[in-house]
């Protein structure tokens, strides 16, 4: 299999300039853990980073000439090595978990963490589904033949390089590399200590299913070898980077916003709401939330606060459904008198009203109407999904001009902000900024435009 990206070798003299270096650091596993300070990032590591980020760029303008039927040759063949290779990868993340689990690493963490059987083969029906999608190179965004008969398109066109920091999410090796791949781009991945044997096994299968179909293997790379180091050294090369996405938590995505030269498409945590209106139906409400807060509580769009309008009959039947789930209720002092004895709950704090818990908790509160739940969303909300559970139309049509999150969802789980269920494909995360991407970023998302004019011959008066 292809070795291991190792190779300090200085950057060609014509290689582009490097930006200033910007403060702070990349915490450990994006916890908060300190690491040396940018300007102290040893020259061997900035300069093996820079070369590696220039072999990417080399890599990306022969993806950027790749036709679809290339490009998706590629993307099956990545799938068919996932799994010939199934017990490899799941020998290397069987290291992982076992490390975390001595290292204390929480339940939450522990799930994203783990590949098996079906999550591997998910990853290549992933890409299987991302082969049958359009391509968005070379779609016409707009164009008009100007009066001065200049004929004007704007199309997609590849990113060029692409950088993403992620944390114990080995999925996200597969699911950025593949999406970049059919996007045209190239990828440069720092996955984190957590899942570092994981996503060293993974790199070498796509390295080498790539070059199995003669596609530069140098289109998928990785910075993990230099640990902090090295992501320091990637947020600081700009120039050399087209783009940075951070995905993980809080503190991770903050300190490559705040720290990185490189411009940055900020994926944001998920306090993510549910309110249930007076009008929802209990059997919806009960099937809704179980599936949005148990289904997989470790992720980015599982609920973390349901509100619940004070004349709504089914709180005991959907509490009763949770607390059966294993579900820990923070309740403030109206629902908790409301709740029948029998379920348990603790009081809810201002703090847990900003939590993301990713486990199985829920902070739960009692508003009096719908403008009272819109108020707690937009104190609380993080910008990423919010659903009201309701049948009334026109509290439906308010919620949804009223709510300024990324995705509003009306009676459905929140769990299907994703880019799989949403027909993208795979995601390289949900983006809660406004600028370029919003949502779960797909294939369009990782692609930037150019405007082609026409001429025969035309002169500006």
């Amino acid at each position: 299999m292809t070795e291991a990206l190792t190779s300090a070798a200085v950057p060609a003299d014509n290689a582009p300039s490097d930006a200033a270096a910007a403060g702070g650091t990349v915490p450990a596993q994006g916890f908060g853990s300190p690491g040396p300070a940018p300007e102290a990032v040893a020259a061997d590591v900035e300069a093996a980073v820079h070369a590696i980020a220039d072999r990417s760029r080399h890599a990306s303008r022969k993806m950027a000439h790749a036709n679809r039927a290339w490009k998706d040759r590629g993307l099956r063949a990545i799938g068919k090595a996932l799994l010939e290779h199934k017990s490899q990868i799941l020998a290397a993340n069987a290291k992982d978990i076992a490390a975390g689990r001595a290292n204390g690493t929480s339940t939450a963490l522990l799930d994203r963490l783990t590949l098996n059987d079906a999550r591997i083969t998910a990853l290549a029906a992933a890409l299987e589904n991302l082969a049958t999608l359009p391509d968005p190179v070379g779609n016409v965004v707009r164009g008009q033949t100007l009066p001065n008969g200049l004929r004007l398109r704007q199309v997609n066109v590849p990113m060029g390089v692409v950088a993403a920091i992620y944390e114990a999410r080995p999925n996200v090796t597969v699911d950025i590399a593949g999406l970049a791949l059919k996007s045209g781009n190239a990828v440069i991945l720092r996955g984190g200590t957590a899942a570092a044997a994981t996503n060293s096994a993974l790199v070498t299968i796509l390295r080498d299913a790539l070059e199995s179909v003669g596609l530069p293997a140098d289109a998928v790379q990785t910075v993990d070898q230099y640990g902090r180091d090295g992501a320091n050294a990637l947020m600081r090369a700009r120039g050399r980077v087209d783009v940075l996405i951070p995905r993980g938590g809080r503190e991770l995505i903050q300190a490559v916003v705040t720290n990185s030269s490189v411009p940055v498409i900020e994926t944001g945590e998920g306090n993510v709401h549910i309110f249930l209106d007076a009008s929802a139906s209990e059997d919806m409400a009960v099937d809704i939330l179980l599936n949005a807060k148990t289904q997989r509580p470790s992720v980015c769009n599982t609920v973390e606060t349901l509100l619940v309008h004070s004349k709504s009959t089914v709180l005991p039947a959907v509490a009763a459904a949770l607390h059966s789930a294993g579900v820990t209720l923070h309740a403030d002092q109206r629902i908790r008198a409301a709740l029948p004895a029998s379920i348990d709950s603790v009081p809810a704090t201002e703090e847990d009203w900003a939590t993301e818990y990713m486990d199985l908790d829920l902070a739960v509160a009692m508003v009096d109407s719908l403008d009272e739940a819109v108020r707690h969303i937009r104190k609380w909300s993080t910008g990423h999904t919010e659903a009201i559970l309701t049948n009334d139309l026109a509290n439906a049509e308010r919620f949804i001009a009223e709510i300024d999150s990324a995705a509003v969802i009306v009676n459905a789980s929140t769990r299907f902000t994703d880019g799989g269920e949403l027909g993208l494909g795979a995601e390289v995360g949900i983006s809660t900024q406004k600028l370029h991407a919003r949502g779960p970023m797909g294939l369009t998302e990782l692609t930037t435009t150019k405007w082609i004019v026409q001429g025969e011959g035309q002169i500006r008066g």
